[in-house]
């Protein structure tokens, strides 16, 4: 899922000082998994913003709401209502929520809440890990299910580097090693010919140089 988290009170308050009725909302979906930007974290948001200590003025008028998914632009356009008034949209989606919404309440300013930091999972209870990079390539079956780009602070693709030691990586003893997680699978799998395979140097515009991507997908057909 996509991981965020919170930008400082300070900032998001100074973000929304100018506005006099401002809507709160939100992400139904993966800022609600990971306890950013769900229901609960818009009204929690609006009760703190609401202390006049942050603002010069009166604080701007506050109201919290949340909607499913603000990244799909038919969505918003069929299901979201703007209260009569309101002057500023404050978003707790991701990075993609936040562009889209901008783009259907054009000219209406829609201000983030969080900083969009990763693609992760859910390791234990509150605490996720950066697991994909979004490449366009996907190496997993090559490297036991374990991406190298990343979990590899220096995104290498053939093997570990020489800061590696005793399974950790030069950056921290508390970060593993991504090529020492990857050879250990793929020895207890019987897979260690992978580990010995060399790959290519990598089609970098899968990922960015080619520009923003885009998939488009043609209506399945079924058998009637």
């Amino acid at each position: 899922m996509i991981v965020a988290k919170t930008k400082s009170i300070e900032e998001i308050a100074s973000s929304i000082a100018d506005f006099e009725k401002v809507l709160i909302i939100g992400c139904g979906s993966c800022m609600t998994v990971c306890l950013s930007g769900g229901d609960k974290e818009a009204r929690a948001l609006a009760r703190d913003l609401s202390n006049p200590d942050f603002y010069r003025g009166d604080p701007p008028s506050l109201r919290a709401d949340t909607f499913q998914r603000q990244c799909e632009r038919d969505l918003l356009k069929a299901y979201l209502r703007i209260p009569e008034g309101v002057n500023a949209i404050l978003s707790l989606a991701c990075g993609a929520g936040v562009q889209t919404l901008a783009d259907v309440l054009d000219p209406v300013p829609v201000i983030p809440a969080l900083n969009t930091t990763f693609l992760g999972a859910l390791d234990e209870p509150g605490l996720w890990r950066e697991k994909c990079v979004g490449c366009g390539d996907c190496l997993l079956t090559l490297t036991g299910g374990i991406c190298p780009l990343a979990r590899c602070a220096k995104r290498l693709l053939n093997g570990p580097c020489g800061g590696s030691s005793k399974g950790k990586c030069e950056i921290g003893e508390d970060v593993d090693c991504a090529w020492h997680l990857i050879v250990e699978r793929l020895a207890a799998r019987g897979r260690l010919e992978d580990y010995e395979k060399i790959y290519a140097p990598r089609d970098w515009s899968l990922e960015k140089g080619g520009g923003p991507r885009s998939i488009r997908h043609a209506p399945r057909q079924f058998p009637a």
